[in-house]
């Protein structure tokens, strides 16, 4: 067994108390751990350290021998022959580690006192349409879920009766027994760590205190939603085991893709097609509006593809807002087909009539490529 110091090993001051030696712990061994480590002698045997130095210094009476005599206080039989080499139980560190995470066990899909258990939370995908989006709705769904039982009230006892206190662990769920210095906790084997114990199970719910049915529930939808919006609905989840807290449902959204608009935040896009003729001349037509309006947009002339026109507060409601985005109507400019032979005669007499001023962007490109050739 190693001879550093405990304190060293742990890499904390003598005056740490229980929360700094649990923290460089929990730090430490998760770094050292062998299954991080895998094939690493130098790392496990650093986790033993690690361990053997916790061990003594988590337990007050173990850590005032240790700061009086060192190491010798567990030689010899020291101790009643339990020291730092028999190791923590493991269990005190996944407990540490998951109530870090998780609380005391009693939260979010935890176990409740008398056996009761939290019911799972549940998902429903809804996709709605992006008018939905826009104006908001209430919705209903109809899932199947799991519902406290009516005939025995979610205690999963045959009605006229109720579970009796596990005479194995007292209602507690868990049992003790001690191996030498340490006192070791492990889940009672009589009620499989529910503390109760039922002897006539309720015919409706087998014992669970649950059934499953469908139900039916109203889903209110704010205008302005995006797409991934997640909904919580607390306690319309899974009943939870033998009258235990229900769990909630997540509506997770998706919004339809639309034949007219695309959505970038608040803001929507549109294309529009637009004659040659009032792409040239200069005009104006009527774009929808997400709101089921019209609206009329101006276009000036010599318009060119791919010109946006900003209609502004024509956009989607911003979440608990009153504000709105704004519309683009993106100009796409259509060519002429199929035409007639007087169509054709006056597109060749424009032409012919036609200058570098009527295109500037043709004569520039072609002008910078005669350049370039040119000084090739």
């Amino acid at each position: 067994m190693s001879r550093t110091c405990f304190y060293e090993t742990l890499e904390v001051e003598r005056t740490a108390d229980d929360a700094e030696l649990k923290a460089a712990y929990r730090k430490a061994a998760m770094r050292w751990h062998p299954d991080r480590n895998p094939g690493d002698e130098a790392a496990e045997a650093r986790f033993k350290e690690l361990n053997a130095a916790y061990d003594c210094l988590k337990d007050p009476q173990k850590r005032a021998a240790y700061d009086r005599f060192g190491h010798a206080a567990f030689e010899n039989g020291g101790f009643g022959g339990a020291g730092p080499r028999g190791g923590p139980d493991m269990s005190d560190f996944m407990s540490d580690i998951f109530e870090s995470f998780f609380g005391d066990g009693r939260g979010r899909g935890g176990r409740a006192s008398g056996g009761r258990e939290r019911g799972a939370d549940l998902r429903y995908n809804m996709e709605i349409t992006l008018e939905d989006a826009y104006a908001g709705k209430t919705a209903q769904i109809r899932i199947p879920t799991s519902v406290t039982c009516e005939a025995c009230s979610g205690s999963g006892a045959k009605p006229g009766s109720k579970p009796r206190q596990c005479p194995t662990c007292g209602g507690a769920g868990k049992v003790r027994s001690s191996q030498g210095f340490f006192l070791m906790e492990r889940t009672c084997p009589g009620c499989h760590g529910r503390g109760q114990i039922i002897d006539d199970p309720c015919a409706d719910c087998a014992g669970a205190g649950r059934v499953t049915k469908e139900r039916t529930l109203e889903v209110a939808i704010p205008a302005g939603v995006e797409d991934g919006t997640r909904i919580r609905l607390g306690g319309e989840g899974e009943a939870g085991l033998r009258g235990g807290p229900t769990g909630d449902l997540y509506i997770f959204l998706s919004i339809a893709s639309h034949a007219l608009f695309q959505r970038d935040g608040a803001d929507l896009y549109c294309r529009a097609p637009i004659p040659m003729t009032t792409a040239a001349l200069g005009g104006s037509f009527e774009a929808p509006t997400i709101d089921g309006g019209r609206t009329r947009v101006k276009i000036p002339e010599g318009t060119q593809t791919g010109m946006q026109f900003r209609l502004k507060g024509k956009g989607m409601p911003i979440l608990r807002s009153k504000e709105f985005g704004d519309m683009y109507i993106q100009a796409t400019v259509e060519i002429p087909q199929r035409l007639t032979a007087r169509q054709r005669a006056l597109l060749e007499e424009f032409a012919a009539e036609a200058s570098e001023a009527n295109h500037p962007e043709t004569s520039g490109f072609f002008s910078r490529v005669k350049e370039f050739f040119g000084s090739a």
